[in-house]
């Protein structure tokens, strides 16, 4: 995935940035078939019991001219470094982890027979995106996701 330039903000506690509530964009390409959706809502990072944040999204995505509700929820602990996290899902399985204190910070997760790279990428004090590349023998996806700070 290339790295734009772009003025990168480096996040030494990841966990006390993401707190409070994002207005989220999103972008969703289907490189394969040549559909593109849309996702407008809102995240709120809250206290999680016994430390962390959970990720709480949700609004309207909307695919091939259909809108309809969506929501997804995340677990944000801390990670194995100060400063960092390591993010899961609802349920507990693994996600990825996230370092953002260069201001930029790239995962995998692989998902059955597909591969999920993210590109973190903090611009500064209220801004951040996420580019997520998915590729596998049924998806080839671009989900560019843009998060504007609340308040």
């Amino acid at each position: 995935m290339p790295h734009t330039t772009v003025d990168l903000w480096p996040v030494p506690d990841v966990l006390a940035y993401l707190a409070g509530t994002w207005r989220v964009t999103r972008s969703v390409r289907d490189l394969a078939g040549g559909d593109e959706g849309t996702f407008a809502g809102t995240t709120v990072f809250g206290p999680l019991e016994g430390g962390g944040l959970l990720h709480r999204e949700s609004g309207t995505f909307t695919w091939r001219g259909v809108a309809r509700p969506a929501e997804r929820t995340l677990r944000f602990l801390p990670g194995a470094r100060p400063g960092t996290a390591d993010v899961r899902f609802a349920d507990g399985r693994p996600f990825h982890d996230l370092d953002l204190s260069r201001g930029r910070h790239v995962a995998d997760h692989p998902c059955a027979a597909d591969l999920y790279r993210g590109e973190f990428t903090v611009r500064d004090e209220d801004h951040w995106r996420t580019v997520w590349r998915v590729r596998g023998p049924a998806k080839d996806l671009v989900l560019t996701t843009g998060y504007a700070r609340e308040g």
